[in-house]
């Protein structure tokens, strides 16, 4: 695997792999990497002939700077895992490299309507953040297919339809969330919680199920069975910032009507801000 800092060599490695007609995969990442991201290395190398991947701690998708530093910064380890399971190329750009004109210059990019609410509203500017760096990473790597996990529902919705929107000529592939023994889902966030609190923070993963399961038996009142979920959160120890039932095609709140569901899920527990979510196929 080769490592490259700078947007030019990003671009040769990846003109002379196509050079040889090699279908070119993307996974961009923020580094502290787990299985979870392992498991999109693994199929964008199933998928593609090139892989690549980034690590680059974005700053503007932060609105809180405490957090910003509190991101784990893990690159050794990062790259001995991308390397083990064939990336073939890592960008690891620096800040001035993504933004040469600084942050407060840069052209930014804003999805409506999929990014407003759940993160969206405790998060303020982290999907305008996050959708200008995915943007110009696109841009940078011109990829035919580029990975995303499930576990960031609405980050994927968002990348979704910037893709659609602005006419990129990719496929967005999502994968499966990874999850621990306990169910809860990977995350680089993880490492904040304590042995207690990791053993807490699976109890998401279960409220989640049994939403589920109660939703598939046919319950309908969605609201009754996320504040029954809040409560019992609440009563664990967590911070709920939502839990809510919603199309998971649209992302609007669900109606009696859709088939298509997606129940989500994010609190705090400690220092960590956990999310997730379950999709639910009705028949």
């Amino acid at each position: 695997m080769k490592v490259v800092e700078s947007i030019r060599e990003l671009q040769d490695q990846i003109k002379h792999a196509r050079s040889l007609g090699k279908k070119v995969g993307f996974v961009p990442t923020m580094g502290s990497l787990h299985e979870g991201h392992m498991m999109l290395i693994d199929k964008a190398v199933e998928d593609c002939d090139f892989v690549v991947s980034s690590i680059f701690i974005n700053p503007l998708q932060f609105n809180d700077i405490d957090d910003l530093g509190r991101y784990p910064r893990t690159f050794d380890a990062d790259s001995k895992l991308l390397k083990a399971r064939n990336c073939d190329l890592l960008f690891f750009p620096s800040i001035d490299e993504m933004y040469p004109h600084g942050q407060d210059a840069q052209t930014t990019v804003s999805v409506p309507v999929v990014s407003e609410g759940l993160c969206g509203d405790s998060r303020p500017g982290h999907f305008d953040g996050m959708a200008t760096v995915v943007m110009k990473l696109f841009h940078m790597v011109a990829p035919d297919a580029s990975f995303f996990g499930e576990k960031d529902f609405q980050q994927l919705a968002v990348i979704r339809k910037m893709v659609g929107d602005l006419n990129l000529p990719f496929d967005v592939i999502g994968v499966d969330t990874c999850r621990e023994e306990s169910g809860l889902a990977m995350s680089s966030r993880n490492h904040h919680l304590s042995a207690e609190e990791k053993a807490t923070a699976s109890n998401i993963y279960r409220i989640l199920s049994e939403i589920s399961a109660a939703i598939q038996d046919g319950a309908k009142n969605y609201l009754e069975l996320c504040e029954k979920g809040n409560v019992e959160l609440a009563g664990l120890g967590f911070e709920p910032d939502y839990l809510e039932v919603r199309n998971a095609d649209t992302l609007a709140p669900a109606a009696e009507s859709d088939q298509n569901l997606v129940v989500l899920a994010a609190a705090i527990l400690g220092k960590a801000r956990l999310i997730d979510n379950l999709r639910i196929k009705l028949a």
